[in-house]
């Protein structure tokens, strides 16, 4: 593989996602190559190449035979995630996929460790901890402007994405919580570290849906409403809540409650997310200058330039198969909690990445 030089890419799953992720890399072509792309529609893929350039490919195994292609940025549905991770792995290409790493705890971290077998790299989404308003954020905790962080409240209401979504079903059977509860469990894991244990309760509120098309699908069992209490092995406690269903509503955003102050983070997914703080007994906020000036929205070829700059330098990537594997064991555990009304203790581990160098 090369050692020094862009990192070549190929995007598998050219759908909803794939143009941002094109458009993002776009803008770092020192660091980032597009290749081109494969997707189970044709028609896709040539949308794709045509605005941003690379090759139609006219099957995965052909992607995964072209010596040119470093990496695999797999953006399929989640249920094909584990397949085309696999695949790319045993192949030999170091891959950066979209959330959830995989719909299955074990198959999370088996993919884990062949990609320590073979020596490659495996990179996940979310890669929004990187963002500007939420490094500033961590960063102010590091500080210890809040004094002990105790407690944590996460809302991520996304409403139905059956009103905008050109195939909302697949996000309807992993649910609210793999698709966007990821986000803050992807941040705060990052903040705090591994968590050690998951409560929760859920379920579908409203089951029978219908598309923007007029076609009528149903919700069978993955809640499209869930709240999970996530205890962390360093001693915060958070209240997360996902939803489906919920939306437009005032609640969103991250609470931080510390012994001194309590801050407010915006969005656990836009880098350009307001900070804001609010010192104990004062009872007033005060904005919190970014650490930088921020992207607006998100980035999503940061996750591809970090892991650029990981494979050249010979240094860990931040956004890891590890905390990925962990955070799906959260989710499924929040999951069988719903379902056995039990709490369920988490055993993975990861270790938390490091601050971008720009916000130490």
């Amino acid at each position: 593989m090369p050692t020094t030089g862009p990192l070549n890419f190929a995007i598998v799953g050219c759908g909803n996602i794939s143009t941002r992720y094109a458009q993002t890399a776009a803008a770092h072509t020192d660091t980032l190559r597009f290749m081109g792309g494969y997707d189970l529609s044709r028609a896709a893929v040539e949308a794709l190449v045509q605005k941003h350039g690379g090759k139609v490919y006219a099957a995965l195994d052909d992607v995964l035979a072209d010596p040119d292609v470093e990496a695999v940025v797999n953006l399929t549905i989640h249920q094909a995630h584990y397949d085309v991770i696999k695949r790319s792995l045993n192949a030999g290409k170091h891959v950066h996929t979209e959330k959830p790493l995989t719909l299955n705890v074990k198959q999370a971290w088996e993919l884990v460790r062949l990609a320590k077998k073979k020596k490659l790299r495996l990179s996940a989404a979310p890669i929004t901890f990187m963002g500007e308003a939420e490094q500033t954020a961590w960063k102010f905790i590091r500080e210890g402007r809040l004094g002990k962080v105790r407690v944590i409240y996460a809302e991520m209401n996304w409403g139905r994405l059956e009103s905008w979504h050109p195939n909302p079903a697949p996000f309807y059977e992993v649910g609210a919580l793999a698709d966007v509860g990821v986000y803050p469990l992807t941040v705060l894991t990052s903040i705090f570290g591994p968590a050690r244990r998951v409560t929760a309760a859920g379920g579908v509120l409203w089951p029978k849906r219908t598309t923007k098309e007029g076609k009528s699908f149903v919700i069978k069992k993955t809640p499209d409403w869930a709240c999970v209490c996530v205890e962390f092995a360093s001693g915060p406690i958070c209240r997360l809540t996902s939803s489906f269903y919920v939306g437009p509503t005032k609640q969103h955003g991250v609470e931080f409650h510390g012994d001194k102050a309590s801050m407010f983070l915006g969005s656990p997914h836009d880098f350009h997310a307001p900070v804001q703080v609010c010192n104990f007994g004062s009872g007033e906020w005060a904005e919190v200058p970014h650490a930088r000036p921020a992207f607006q929205g998100v980035e999503w070829a940061r996750g591809l330039t970090e892991l650029h700059d990981a494979i050249r330098t010979k240094r860990p990537q931040r956004a890891t198969g590890e905390q990925a594997a962990h955070v799906v064991e959260i989710i499924f555990g929040a999951y069988d909690s719903i379902r056995t009304g039990r709490a369920v203790s988490i055993r993975g581990t990861f270790k938390q990445p490091k601050p971008m160098d720009w916000a130490v």
